[in-house]
């Protein structure tokens, strides 16, 4: 069976971090439906004025935020002592678990353009240690496709694997097409998937879907992606539905309300971060 557009979402403007100009697609609104993607951010600019006030020191616990920078650059830092840059194609995949502190730096470029995820970890591992992994492009598969490339960005593509998620399964596949190209994706049935159109429209099924909008997919065993008469690029997402309890506080996502104000109780008592800081 193919699947179909359940919903889409187009995002709106927005400024988040220190004064970071964005656009802001998945949020608290979207849980449910795109579950467990919980916010998908967008980043497209070549001023960097837009962006380069950065994302200061801050907690994350119970997700894990996964950044796609297709141009321009992201500079991470965070209190494992971990500092590291990615940039033009590369993925910052961070396990926020049980509380870590980050910061996002963006350098000014020709052009910044990606997304920022936030995946959701499963109540069982809501509080495992954090990590820091970034995917660099030496990592990352290209497969060409006819009239177009896939580059796997995590997951598996026709048994190509490429870095494997450690605690809910993602496949996650930036899609190139040449005006008027198409691929069929096979899909497990029981998954949840969405695609989010980066640079261009492109048909989803038969719906014409524009640029910067995620849409949810009904359930079925493929799905067939369509440029219109221009070059598209789009972001292919599959995951496994938790149909978990979501409990959101700023940058904070537990199961109970209880679990919510313990973090943000430890945060107040300087007791949140459970791994020692190297600074």
């Amino acid at each position: 069976m193919e699947r179909k557009i359940k919903q889409q979402v187009r995002g709106y403007k927005t400024q988040d971090g220190a004064g970071v100009n964005l656009v802001r697609v998945l949020g608290n609104g979207t849980v449910q439906e795109y579950d467990p993607i919980l916010m998908l951010d967008s980043f497209d600019s070549t001023n960097p004025d837009d962006y380069t006030a950065g994302f200061p020191m801050h907690p994350h616990r119970g997700i894990e935020t996964i950044s796609y920078v297709y141009r321009g650059y992201m500079t991470h830092r965070d209190s494992l002592g971990n500092e590291d840059t990615i940039g033009d194609g590369e993925v910052q995949w961070m396990t926020a678990g049980s509380g870590i502190l980050h910061e996002e730096k963006l350098p000014a470029s020709e052009r910044l353009l990606g997304v920022q995820l936030w995946l959701n970890l499963p109540a069982k591992n809501k509080m495992v240690p954090p990590a820091y992994h970034s995917i660099k492009n030496s990592e990352i598969e290209e497969i060409e496709l006819e009239n177009g490339k896939l580059r796997l960005l995590a997951g598996e593509f026709q048994g190509t694997k490429g870095y494997l998620s450690k605690y809910l399964p993602l496949d996650y596949y930036d899609i190139h097409l040449d005006p008027n190209a198409s691929i069929v994706l096979n899909t497990d049935s029981e998954r949840s998937v969405m695609v989010f159109t980066l640079l261009g429209d492109a048909y989803i099924g038969d719906a014409l879907i524009k640029e910067k909008t995620a849409v949810k997919l009904t359930s079925g065993d493929h799905v067939k992606i369509k440029a219109t008469d221009k070059n598209t690029q789009v972001l292919f997402i599959s995951s496994t539905l938790l149909a978990e309890p979501v409990v959101w506080g700023g940058p904070i996502v537990m199961n109970t309300k209880e679990e919510l104000n313990k973090a943000f109780n430890e945060l107040k008592e300087g007791t949140f971060l459970q791994n020692k800081i190297s600074y």
